[in-house]
This record gives C-alpha cells, structure tokens and sequence, in this order.
C-alpha cells in the first residue's frame, strides 16, 4: 500500500473548519478517563464517499449538498480530525446471550464529539470502523461494507417506521481489504445519537465495586437527559430514571413486535439507556409470522427469538437495576421493575388495536379484553398458515378481498373475520363518528406497504461489493423514510420475497 495515497489523520486548525459556526463539543468527556479510552482513527485507504443521508444530516443543520466534499468525506472516515474534537472509545461491560463479560467496549467505534443544533439538541458522532481501539478484543475495528449497508438503512427504516433508533449520517467506502470469511472492502459508518451510553456502561463500574462511579454516570445520565427527574425532590431521582429507562424500553420492544422486528442480539451492552434500537448486526423483519423466528444463525439456542425479545429485554432491565442498588433499595428497584409487563402489554396492544382499525384509548374494560383475544387467535392463524405478517396488515388496511387469499385455511380466517367485522360493528355503535374512511386512513398509517426485508439489503449489497453500484442504497433509503406511502414505482418491493430470500443468512459477524 503506498502511503501517500491515504490522508492522514490531521487536526483542522483552519478557519475554514467543517460545521463551523456550530457548537461542536463533548459533554461525555466531562465523566473523565475512566469511562473511555483517547484513541485516533486509524488511516483508510483510497475512501470514497458513497452516501450521506439528508434526513439525518438536516439534525446537524446541514444539507448534503454542504457536505459532499473531500473534507467531509475525510472527516466521516477518520482521516481527518476537527480541532476541537478528541475521539474516544467508551468502555463498558455486558452479559452477552445471558453470560457476563467484566470488560467490553467500543471495539470498532469511536465518539468524535456532539453538535448543537438550532433545536438546542445535541447529537453525538460516531464513526463505526474507524480502526483499532482498546476494546477490540484482538479484532482489526473495521466494519466492512456489507454490514455498514445493513446499518445503515436499518436504522433508517426503523426511523421510518417511528421507532427510536439511532441514526445513520453517512457511508463511506475504500479499497481497503478487510479480512472476514472472505477478504472485503473496509467501510465507515457515521451514526448520530444524543448518546450511546448502554445498560453495560453501569455494568462494568457495578461489576468491579465503584458506586461512586456508578452514581457519577447515573448523575451525568439524569442531567443531560432526563432532565425532568430533578424537578421532582420528592422521589428517590435514581429509582425515577430506572423507571423512565423501564418505560422507554418497555415501549420500544412493543413497537419492535408490532412491525415485526427480530434484533438477533439483545445483549446488556447492545441496550440503549435511552430506549433506542441501537448496533443493528443479524437483524430481521418477519416474512411469514414465526413466533420462533430467529434471524441470528449465531443463537444456536434461540435466546433473542422474536417471541422472547420482551422477557429478555425485562432480563436485561433487572441487570441494570442489579447495577443501581447502591442508589436505592431492593423495594424501589422492584417496583419500578414491576411497571415494565404493564406499560409493554398495554402499548403493545394498543399498537396491535390500531393495526385492526380500532380507535384508542377506551374504557370498557371487556371491549379491550374482546380485542385481545381478537388479536391473538389471528397470530394464531397466521403462523398456522404461514402468512405474510406486513403483507397481511397491508391489506387488510386497504379493505380488499385479496386478503383472505394469504390463507391456505380460508375458513379458519371467515370464521376470524367474522368476530372481527362484530368488533368493529360494536365500535361504530359507541361512536357513531367514526367511518369506513377515517378508520382506513388510520389503519395505512400504522400499517407499512414497506419494510427492509433481508433480501432487498441483500440486493444494494450485491450491486455496491460487486459492482461498487451504490444506486440502490438511494433507492431503498427513499422507501424507508416513507414506507407508509405507495410509491407506485417501487411496487414490486411490496411483494412476498422471492424464493431465493431463504437462503439469506446472518450472524454475528454481519
């Protein structure tokens, strides 16, 4: 590799300075070195811009029109460092599939800094396969191009869909070669969030005996982000923010099992303290409704099967409440433990309720039940029949007859939809306003005609490794900011996967 074709790392000491003008800092600097490790990108070789994300980079007041240039895409890379900025590698511990590791980190990412924005929110920048840090774990802390495409647009669908999440700025790739099963191209990722503080981050200090750590973090955490905690004097502020991360969590998985999202690796490290989906790696959306779907072929067991992502995301708040004990007692971590089946059960069907068409919130209590059981018996038989989960509410949202064709039993679904069309009558009689019209606009709205199925990630893959064609990216981020819309142009991605989407396989190491 010849040295001079490779920008070094550099500080920007120039007046002309990317985001200037802008407030670019780094609040988590202030939590001192024993909660990250100083570490300087490593070099890429030959990098080449291949996408920045407008949605994202309007947060940072920007448009990409300002920043497709040669500076920002050093800058999105590591091979150019802001002046201000002193990118760091946070470390942090974490059980991973139920066994507890004292030492993780940021093994592959490293936080550049965080910028103000005209709303007053501050974003923080990471670079995602920047090079080596103290936490690699004997890994090379490269990403490579075929995972970073998966990230990148998973993020952004999950944005789509309205489901917190951490964003995706840019994309950057080289001809690097990087050693997987196979030798690849290296690639940068440049993801945004207020923070990407994890559950593990309050593991590690717990794990090793520092409360004054612990409360530290847990201080710097309620300050900056829970905020409204610290208006309340009358309440215990730690067992508030552990109720709040319950709350946030508890919401956040409901939404994951109402679109059909399986995460694949729901380890304490891989949770947000935030309640964002954050470290998309063998990720999958539902085609045929699987209660056991499993989309990480690394789960021999099935741990972070989609049915048991609610009870191991509760798993995962006990950790983290394990970790809080030194800042409140058994009896108040227990209690707001307790509200997490709760608030996951109610605003779980209530996003089930509105993907049938039925108005929220009400009262009557045996209304609600009726719902439920609605609701089930339909999961019921469309895992008997292998239905199409996204296609099936689709449809049923556009009110057409075509539905009941998804069905092998078409009889078992007439008996179903006759109990549904009674609950739907029993509606209309309490509230008369309600129509036809209104109850399908709401129905298209929380029913997506597109979601990121494996094999269309799998395409922009193909055509960016192979082709070093990037157009699909563009094409699909397009469809995943609006996948409410119908995009009649891009029909044929609404469609039942072809055949060969099952011989798609993702691990750990995707």
């Amino acid at each position: 590799m010849n040295s001079s074709e490779i920008t070094k790392n550099r500080p920007d000491n120039s007046q002309n300075s990317l985001f200037q003008g802008q407030q670019f800092t780094n609040r988590f600097h202030s939590l001192g070195d024993e909660f990250y490790s100083h570490q300087m990108p490593s070099s890429l070789y030959k990098p080449k811009l291949v996408h920045i994300n407008p949605s994202a980079a309007h947060l940072l007041d920007h448009s990409v029109p300002a920043l497709s240039n040669d500076t920002f895409r050093d800058f999105a890379c590591g091979n150019y460092i802001l002046q201000q900025s002193r990118p760091v590698a946070a470390i942090y511990a974490g059980h991973q599939f139920g066994h507890f590791v004292p030492q993780l980190g940021d093994g592959r990412a490293l936080l550049l800094g965080e910028i103000k924005n005209s709303c007053d929110e501050h974003w923080e920048i990471q670079l995602k396969g920047a090079g080596i840090t103290p936490y690699s774990r004997q890994g090379d802390g490269r990403a490579v191009l075929r995972s970073t495409i998966r990230e990148y647009l998973c993020s952004e669908a999950m944005h789509g869909l309205g489901i917190p999440t951490t964003r995706a700025l840019a994309m950057v790739d080289s001809k690097e070669e990087v050693y997987r099963e196979q030798l690849e191209s290296g690639a940068v990722l440049v993801r945004l969030a207020p923070s990407f503080i994890r559950f593990g981050s309050f593991e590690l200090f717990a794990s090793r005996g520092q409360p004054d750590q612990v409360k530290q973090l847990a201080d710097f955490v309620i300050s900056h982000y829970y905020p409204e905690i610290l208006t309340q004097s009358d309440a215990n502020p730690y067992t508030l923010f552990l109720s709040e991360v319950v709350k946030k969590t508890a919401e956040m998985i409901a939404h994951w099992q109402s679109v059909g999202f399986s995460h694949g690796v729901m380890n304490t490290d891989n949770m947000s303290i935030l309640g964002l989906t954050i470290d998309y790696g063998p990720f999958g959306f539902l085609d045929t409704y699987e209660r056991n779907y499993i989309c990480n072929h690394s789960d021999h067991q099935g741990r972070y099967s989609f049915q048991n992502q609610p009870g191991i995301a509760y798993w995962n708040l006990a950790r983290l409440a394990e970790t809080l004990l030194s800042l409140m007692t058994i009896d108040e971590a227990n209690e707001a433990l307790s509200d997490y089946e709760v608030i996951y059960s109610q605003h779980y069907m209530a996003l089930m309720r509105s993907k049938l068409g039925f108005f929220y919130p009400h009262s009557d209590k045996t209304m609600l039940k009726e719902h439920e059981t609605l609701i089930l018996s339909l999961l019921t038989i469309m895992e008997k029949n292998k239905v199409d989960y996204t296609l099936f509410f689709r449809q049923l949202s556009n009110k057409t007859n075509s539905v009941r064709d998804l069905f092998l039993d078409r009889e078992a679904f007439d008996l179903w939809e006759i109990h549904y069309k009674q609950a739907l009558q029993k509606e209309s009689l309490i509230n008369p306003a309600i129509n036809e019209m209104q109850r399908k606009q709401k129905m298209q709205c929380i029913n997506p005609k597109y979601i990121l199925r494996n094999y269309m990630a799998q395409i922009a893959i193909k055509k960016a490794t192979e082709q070093k064609d990037y157009s699909e990216i563009d094409k699909l981020l397009t469809l995943m900011h609006a996948p409410y819309d119908e995009h009649p142009d891009m029909e044929h991605y609404a469609g039942l996967p072809p055949a060969w989407a099952d011989t798609i396989s993702v691990s750990c190491s995707s």
